[in-house]
């Protein structure tokens, strides 16, 4: 069984190939901007394309743009290619990995850069990875005023810290590598995003599809 993981929904651009649970190809660099340009390029870099049996995406919250990208091409990829489509949230994965990065403590508190000078926060059950409570985006100034927790974590902690003038903030981007840390049943099935807010534009048609590679075309 092969899975292909799409994340384009922070700075990161992060794409993951898995066969049978070992990781055998990816793709991670701080892209910035440019998702749109660089995703298809880099999932053909992959062993034979990327080809996956089963294909998971980030769908928020995060960049706007960066998960449309995201959403379209593995909504393509997978009609092309006729593989299953699931997809988990953003926040729900950076809480996996700071666990594996040794968070103590009962509670994580996820911190995601949102736009309009907000943040994205969600708290969640250290040891079953569950949310406390849904995600929200908010002002870092309102965010400060409640966020109490001395260890956050994710791209926009080095903000709030410095917000709320206490606490410790450890940068975690949204990593490809790590999506099976995530539990099972935070998988959603199909590809629906989770803006964490009203979007600025709607979710455009798939163009990607034509860009696509197919099996033959990978060899």
């Amino acid at each position: 069984m092969r899975h292909l993981v799409i994340d384009t929904a922070s700075e990161a651009l992060s794409i993951a190939l898995f066969s049978d649970g070992t990781l055998v190809g990816h793709v991670h660099e701080i892209a910035g901007r440019g998702h749109a340009e660089k995703l298809i390029p880099a999932v053909a870099t992959l062993p034979d394309g990327g080809l996956a049996d089963e294909i998971w995406v980030d769908s928020g919250p995060g960049s706007f743009t960066g998960i449309r990208v995201g959403l379209a091409a593995a909504r393509a990829l997978a009609f092309a290619w006729g593989s299953a489509l699931n997809s988990y949230s953003s926040l729900t994965l950076l809480a996996a990995m700071a666990r594996a990065d040794g968070a103590d403590g009962k509670t994580l508190s996820i911190a995601l850069t949102g736009g309009h000078g907000e943040l994205f926060w969600q708290e969640f059950d250290r040891a079953a990875l569950t949310p406390l409570a849904p995600a929200a985006s908010l002002p870092i100034g309102q965010l400060a005023e409640h966020a109490m927790s001395p260890v956050l974590y994710g791209t926009g902690a080095e903000a709030l810290v410095c917000a709320r003038g206490s606490g410790e903030a450890r940068l975690l981007y949204p990593d490809a590598r790590m999506a099976l840390l995530i539990p099972h049943d935070q998988m959603q099935p199909g590809a629906d995003a989770r803006y964490g807010r009203g979007a600025d534009a709607t979710l455009p048609p798939a163009k990607a599809a034509a860009a696509v590679p197919t099996p033959s075309e990978s060899d």
